[in-house]
C-alpha cells in the first residue's frame, strides 16, 4: 500500500500536542507518505519532541515564524510529484492521498484537489464544504469535481511543479489570503483547481466548526490580495475586497493594517487579473455573499 507519489507538508507554531497527534495519524497511513514539518519558531519544545518521537520526519527549524512561507521552505525538500498540505490540527483519511494522486496523474492541467472536511470529534461536515460542493464556476468536462477559484491549504493535494511554477505562497501576506493569491497565479497560467468529495480530511477545530480562523481576514476581505491582483479596468473593482457590503467584521481591521504595511511590495509587483479570470472571481463572490460558511474559499 505504500505510495511514494505524495509528500505531506505541515507547518506549526507552539502547538506541540496537536502536531504530535497529527504526526501519529500520518505515520499510520497505508500510503506511508514522506512528511516534512516546518516548525515556525515554536518555544514549547515542539522541535525536540518531533525529533525524538518521529525521526523519520524531515524537520525544518528556520528559527522564526515564517507563516505560510514555512510551506515554501518545506516544498523545497519535496521530491515527489505531489504535495499534500496539512495543518497541525488536520489529518488525512487513509486512502485519500492515494486517491488524490490517482486523480491528478491523468490530468496534467489539474493543479490541485481539495478534500471534504469533517470536524472532530463530532464528525460533522465543516460548513465551508458547502461552498466547495456548490461552486458556481464552470469547468472542463475532465475535471473530477466542481471547479474552484481557490483552495484550503489545510485540505489540499497539489502538483509540486504547479506550486513551484508560481513561486509558492507570497511572503508579503504571511497568513491570511495567501491561498487566494496563489490560486489566482495558478489560474492566470491556465491551471485548474477542483473539489473532490471522495477525498477526506479530519479537522480538530477549536470552538464551533468553521470558526478556527474567524479572527483572520479571509481572502475576500484581504486588501493586499486585491491590490496585488487588481482587475484590468479599475472601474470594475468589486466591493468584495473592501468590505463595502455587509456589517463590519473584526478581520477587516487586521486586513487593512496589513495592507498599509504591505503597500511597497504590492506596488512593485502588482499584476492585473485578466478579464475572464476577474469574471470568475466576481461569480464566486456573488455566491459567497449568501453563504453561511466562513468567507475563506474563492
Amino acid at each position: 500500500m505504500n505510495d511514494p507519489r505524495t509528500t505531506v507538508v505541515v507547518i506549526t507554531h507552539n502547538r506541540r500536542p496537536e502536531l504530535l497527534r497529527t504526526l501519529a495519524s500520518l505515520r499510520a497511513l497505508p500510503e506511508a507518505p514522506g512528511v516534512i514539518v516546518t516548525d515556525n519558531g515554536s518555544q514549547d519544545g515542539t522541535a525536540e519532541e518531533v525529533a525524538r518521537l518521529y525521526p523519520e520526519v524531515t524537520l525544518l527549524t528556520p528559527g522564526r515564524n515564517l507563516g505560510a512561507v514555512g510551506r515554501n521552505l518545506a516544498v523545497e525538500h519535496v521530491h515527489s510529484p505531489y504535495v499534500a498540505f496539512c495543518d497541525d490540527d488536520t489529518w488525512w483519511e487513509p486512502g485519500s492521498l492515494r486517491h488524490a494522486a490517482d486523480v491528478l496523474d491523468p490530468r496534467p492541467r489539474l493543479a490541485a484537489v481539495t478534500a471534504r472536511i469533517v470536524v472532530e470529534p463530532s464528525g460533522e461536515e465543516d460548513p465551508v464544504v458547502a461552498e466547495l460542493r456548490d461552486s458556481p464556476l464552470p469547468g472542463p468536462d475532465w475535471l473530477p469535481g466542481p471547479a474552484l477559484g481557490s483552495f484550503l491549504a489545510a485540505a489540499t493535494v497539489m502538483r509540486t511543479d504547479a506550486f513551484r511554477s508560481v513561486g509558492g505562497f507570497h511572503p508579503g501576506l504571511w497568513l491570511g489570503g495567501e491561498e487566494e493569491l496563489l490560486a489566482t497565479d495558478l489560474l492566470r497560467r491556465g491551471w485548474w483547481l477542483s473539489y473532490v468529495p471522495e477525498l477526506l480530511i479530519h479537522h480538530a477545530a477549536l470552538g464551533r466548526p468553521g470558526q478556527h480562523r474567524a479572527a483572520d481576514p479571509g481572502p475576500a476581505e484581504h486588501p493586499l490580495v486585491h491590490l496585488a491582483a487588481p482587475p484590468l479596468d479599475p472601474r470594475r473593482t468589486p466591493d468584495r475586497r473592501t468590505g463595502a457590503h455587509g456589517p463590519p467584521r473584526p478581520g477587516l481591521t487586521a486586513g487593512f493594517a496589513q495592507a498599509a504595511a504591505g503597500l511597497p511590495w504590492v506596488l512593485r509587483q502588482r499584476a492585473p487579473v485578466p478579464r475572464p479570470l476577474e469574471a470568475r472571481i466576481r461569480t464566486l463572490e456573488l455566491a459567497r455573499r449568501t453563504s453561511a460558511a466562513r468567507r475563506y474559499v474563492g
